[in-house]
């Protein structure tokens, strides 16, 4: 009799727990949380107006879930604070479980496969005398006293920087950091503000930023040239998304889930102006970063 007993209560406890853990999946299942940036168009913004905003959308719907976001700007600790940072009132739960848009070769999590690469590119005023630039290289073709009295934005440690310097330009670049301290500060407005009043007569930024601020400038009078793909320097880079180390089945449900839509997602990105390289005519002469 106790061993029946014993069986039972067994058997009880089991679909018990086999109950919990089943109404804890269904839980977490019915929600896509994304680490994102509440200011940083055209990735991310908090009214939801970039493209990894539309992208996550797409996924939520593919996935069936309801989309809730953790918002942090893209600084240090940003994913110490999102994709590390266990939620405040949902135990055994973190903040968020995605981060749509790294480099491959990101270290602080594991990655899905690549799904779309973009370059580095420069955006300039037409109607400045440097209507006749195609690419950038059309910049060195200037006469000397132009090429010498344009002032070229840029940020730090980007490939732009290696590309004024090999070609003795440096001299004239002005300098931005690619991490703020500021909340409220955004890296389009090198072009969306500097450039367009005249503050920087080129600027150059990643491909994404460089295209939509470039197309969506006051009374559309930007140009947008991007770097292609070359040996000795690259600006080129394959993005990914990012989930936390460990979670194999989850980074799978993600993979299946962009790959069923990457042509819908490589409408959204073309949408927003992102200049999109083919793989096939990728630089591969150093690790995407």
């Amino acid at each position: 009799m106790k061993q029946r007993l014993f069986a039972a209560a067994l058997i009880a406890g089991a679909a018990f727990m086999t109950t919990a853990v089943q109404a804890q999946e269904n839980t977490e299942d019915t929600v896509l949380r994304v680490c994102a940036d509440p200011n940083n168009l055209p990735l991310s913004n908090d009214k939801g107006e970039g493209y990894e905003n539309k992208i996550a959308e797409l996924l939520a719907k593919d996935m069936g879930r309801t989309l809730e976001y953790a918002f942090f700007p893209h600084r240090m600790g940003f994913v110490r604070m999102t994709l590390r940072a266990k939620h405040p009132s949902l135990p055994g739960k973190y903040k968020c479980d995605l981060i749509i848009g790294v480099p491959v070769g990101f270290d602080m999590g594991a990655t899905i496969k690549p799904y779309y690469r973009s370059t580095y590119a420069m955006v300039f005023k037409k109607g400045t005398g440097l209507d006749d630039v195609k690419v950038p290289d059309d910049l060195l073709k200037l006469p000397p006293e132009k090429l010498k009295s344009l002032k070229f934005g840029v940020f730090s440690q980007t490939p732009p920087v290696d590309w004024l310097l090999r070609n003795d330009l440096f001299g004239q670049a002005v300098s931005y950091q690619r991490q703020s301290g500021d909340p409220a500060a955004y890296p389009g407005e090198i072009v969306e503000k500097d450039l367009v009043a005249g503050t920087v007569d080129v600027a150059m930024a990643w491909g994404p930023i460089a295209g939509y601020f470039g197309r969506n400038a006051p009374n559309h009078n930007l140009t947008m040239v991007a770097f292609p793909p070359e040996n000795n320097i690259k600006f080129d880079y394959a993005m990914t998304m990012g989930v936390r180390y460990g979670e194999k089945d989850w980074k799978n449900k993600v993979e299946e889930s962009v790959q069923r839509n990457l042509p819908a997602i490589h409408d959204i990105l073309k949408s927003y102006g992102v200049p999109l390289i083919d793989e096939s005519k990728a630089s591969h002469t150093a690790a995407d970063r």
